[in-house]
């Protein structure tokens, strides 16, 4: 492992009757192992993926967050054992007082998949077994519905196969109950797979209301990149797809599915793809409609998919890919999760570092966490996978030219070395941006209204880096034209000091010139060529 695990558990290490083997996947709450069976357990499998949700050791506001996950994932489990979900045959506890950081974890023992779904577009764009595995997916989303649960998350990364190439949803982090015609969820989802009544929609005390026809929405975008390789929706990155789904639900721009779609299918996806959900197809209606147009009754098995699966690359190198912790009130709506398998946590794309980004695959669906963005920000200066994603987004969500990637980066290396648990009292400054609260609270919010209080530390990296990059986008325009000095160092400069001070300064400030200087160095570190 080239990265940290959230939750680190060494080869050969055994809970209950499992030995861990490998390692699967990773995020900021939770890590998946490979393991095998030790001794003889009616009905269960020689192996299993073991998800090793964290002991509790972290700040308040993480710890709530961590019973929430697993009593939500726990919960879903349990009462759902369907063909098309992946299952979870046990959960275990930790009980090893000599290793402080597993004992009191909480272990589930899932079904092991083959791959997922993103990692099969990787290497075969428009798969031909593509309207068999749309009938698989919609019959999981189908059984999830009638349970009453909305997914929240619908991906292709979050989309298992398994050894006879049969589809399994998984991850369900972001899965709600119903209240009703409601269900709350946390306050950011995949902005590709997510409807336009979402991308903005009020987040509560509870997070975000949310119906089935939301998942419904995104098996329409799923099932357009599976059956075309591209997304329905122009751009060329998530942030410019999001606007593009803004303008069509406002009528102002028009669905564009691609000519390569056929004629039945297009059909279909114009129903789950509408401006509103009122107007969206029901699930049980989808469900009918996808299987007679993938030719596959309700029992039908999938053609086996072992042979192409094999082909595909495998590597040992696997790199860390992220999702953000979904603080409900922290963490932004144009949020990515990226990941190359869905046991719940962002995972390692399995691409030795490279990209699993193929034609018209679209970054958020197969590009690693660790090259995300590589075009704008080097992959090979050191900066950590687990923010790259934060970090390239924050900056596309600013206007503004100067604010980069490759300076909201250097930034954070200079303030806090990514350090996402940074404390300064004596300075009050906190966090991965070292945000002093006072003047977090003016930034902290997406809308651009400060916060009705004064936030309290820990700042997790969802909250600081968007926070940043807001606070950067302000002060870009108000320094004076003319300045001597790179204008993304003197955006720094004035993140440190204010723009009044760079600008009677007439450029950096003397006091902080070597703060300057050490941010200029890791610009030239973090822009590939030609951005410098």
């Amino acid at each position: 492992m080239t990265e940290p695990y959230a939750v680190p558990v060494p080869r050969g290490y055994r809970v209950g009757a499992w030995e861990v083997r490998a390692p699967i996947a990773t995020g900021a709450f939770g890590s998946v192992y490979e393991a095998r069976r030790t001794k003889d357990l009616d009905g269960m499998p020689r192996t299993a993926a073991l998800k090793f949700l964290p002991t509790g050791t972290g700040t308040p506001r993480q710890l709530t967050h961590l019973r929430e996950l697993i009593e939500r994932e726990v919960e879903l489990h349990r009462r759902l054992r369907r063909p098309r979900l992946i299952r979870m045959y046990d959960t275990l506890t930790v009980d090893d007082p000599e290793r402080p950081a597993l004992d009191g974890a909480t272990v589930l023992v899932l079904e092991k998949a083959e791959r997922s779904l993103s990692a099969l577009l990787a290497g075969s764009p428009r798969p031909a077994a593509g309207p068999a595995l749309l009938a698989q997916i919609c019959e999981g989303l189908a059984q999830l519905h009638r349970a009453g649960w909305v997914h929240g998350d619908l991906k292709p990364a979050n989309v298992l196969l398994m050894t006879d190439g049969s589809a399994r949803l998984a991850d369900f982090n972001m899965a709600a109950e119903l209240e009703g015609t409601h269900a709350y969820t946390p306050a950011f989802s995949t902005p590709d797979y997510t409807p336009p009544e979402l991308l903005w929609s009020e987040i509560g005390a509870r997070g975000r209301r949310i119906r089935p026809s939301a998942d419904v929405w995104a098996f329409g975008v799923l099932a357009h990149l599976v059956l075309t390789g591209s997304f329905p929706l122009p751009g060329s990155t998530p942030t410019a797809r999001r606007d593009a789904a803004a303008a069509y639900a406002r009528g102002t721009d028009e669905l564009r599915l691609s000519p390569a779609l056929p004629a039945v299918w297009r059909e279909i996806l114009r129903a789950c793809l509408t401006r509103t959900h009122a107007d969206r197809i029901t699930t049980e209606a989808l469900l009918r409609r996808v299987e007679t147009a993938a030719g596959t009754a309700p029992s039908a098995r999938l053609p086996r998919l072992t042979a192409r699966l094999s082909r595909l690359p495998r590597r040992p190198a696997r790199r860390r890919s992220r999702s953000r912790p979904f603080l409900v009130l922290a963490a932004s709506a144009a949020a990515v999760a990226l990941s190359a398998l869905g046991y719940g946590v962002s995972t390692w794309a399995d691409d030795g570092g490279k990209g699993t980004g193929g034609k018209g695959s679209g970054a958020t669906a197969n590009v690693s966490a660790a090259a995300y963005g590589a075009s704008e920000l080097r992959t090979d200066a050191g900066i950590p996978p687990a923010y790259r994603l934060l970090i390239v987004e924050t900056a596309h969500d600013c206007d503004r030219p100067d604010v980069t990637p490759a300076l909201i980066a250097a930034m954070l290396k200079v303030e806090s070395d990514f350090d996402p648990d940074l404390a300064d009292p004596a300075n009050d400054e906190y966090g991965i941006a070292r945000w002093t609260p006072s003047v977090l609270r003016w930034w902290m919010n997406e809308d651009g209204t400060p916060g009705e209080t004064v936030p309290e530390p820990p700042f997790p990296p969802a909250e600081s880096i968007p926070a940043m990059g807001r606070y950067l986008c302000w002060i870009a325009p108000r320094l004076d034209t003319g300045l001597r000095d790179d204008r993304r160092v003197l955006i720094a400069a004035a993140y440190r000091t204010s723009y009044g001070t760079v600008n009677t300064a007439g450029g950096v400030p003397a006091q902080d010139k070597a703060y300057a200087d050490r941010i200029a160095d890791h610009l030239e570190k973090y822009a590939p060529p030609g951005r410098r």
